[in-house]
């Protein structure tokens, strides 16, 4: 494969998807935009209307350096919104493309929407964004339209946390806490970065004390609620207080 014409195949194929994207949304009316790792969701909105998109962030180039950095050789840019570009690197690696499979290098913007092309292919994406910060543009591909009230609810399930930021939230009962040695019992086996089976579903934790009480009470009910006392932290946080007292 030629990488110079599979560029150009890209090229106009998001030329397009931005031209369908522009007149379906015409996302550049919008004032305000906020995008968030943690969901994985961008938002545009003005005064009457909202629209939420998810994305993959593709990588952000420097303004000051004029660099590229892939988003999977970031570790400031979360799991979620940089987990799929994975196949963009081994698409890299399998054709001996080697721009695709190196962190960090100098670059140019052309060159940018040339990386941003490739990714909307081969993750099929139905268009493309750029916010700019201080220092970066950040390149991302769209791929999913979500309803309002649904992206309202899938925020809601994250947090911010003053030590890590956003993430997607946490409960455990009051007395654990990071460096104690409390016990730890979930309502199901968890991992960091796991996805749930269900969509209701949340990390909760309690100790053995709180265990015993629920146990002699038949389950949750407000004496042992009471006698737990849940908090609620980030995921960062459940697994480092998972850790200690484990």
């Amino acid at each position: 494969m030629n990488y110079n014409e599979f560029v150009t195949n890209c090229f106009n194929q998001l030329a397009r998807k931005q031209e369908e994207l522009t007149d379906k949304y015409d996302l550049n009316s919008y004032p305000n935009w906020f995008y968030d790792q943690a969901s994985g969701l961008i938002t545009f909105s003005d005064d009457e209307r909202e629209l939420n998109f998810r994305y993959h962030e593709v990588g952000t180039f420097s303004k000051g350096t004029n660099t590229w950095k892939w988003s999977w050789d970031n570790e400031n840019t979360l799991k979620k919104v940089k987990q799929n570009l994975e196949v963009v690197k081994q698409f890299g690696i399998e054709y001996g493309f080697d721009k695709l499979t190196q962190g960090l290098f100098e670059s140019s913007m052309e060159e940018v929407w040339d990386f941003t092309s490739i990714t909307t292919k081969l993750l099929n994406g139905i268009g493309a964004y750029r916010p700019e910060t201080e220092r970066h543009f950040i390149f991302m591909v769209l791929y999913e339209l979500v309803e309002n009230e649904q992206a309202s609810e899938e925020k809601e399930k994250y947090i911010d946390c003053e030590k890590h930021e956003r993430r997607r939230r946490a409960f455990v009962c009051q007395h654990l806490k990071k460096n104690s040695k409390n016990g730890f019992e979930e309502a199901f086996e968890t991992y960091e970065d796991m996805e749930f089976e269900y969509e209701d579903d949340d990390f909760q934790a309690w100790c053995y004390e709180c265990e015993k009480v629920r146990v002699e009470h038949d389950g949750w009910n407000d004496e042992s609620m009471e006698f737990s006392d849940i908090k609620l932290v980030c995921e960062k946080c459940y697994f480092e207080i998972k850790e200690s007292n484990k």
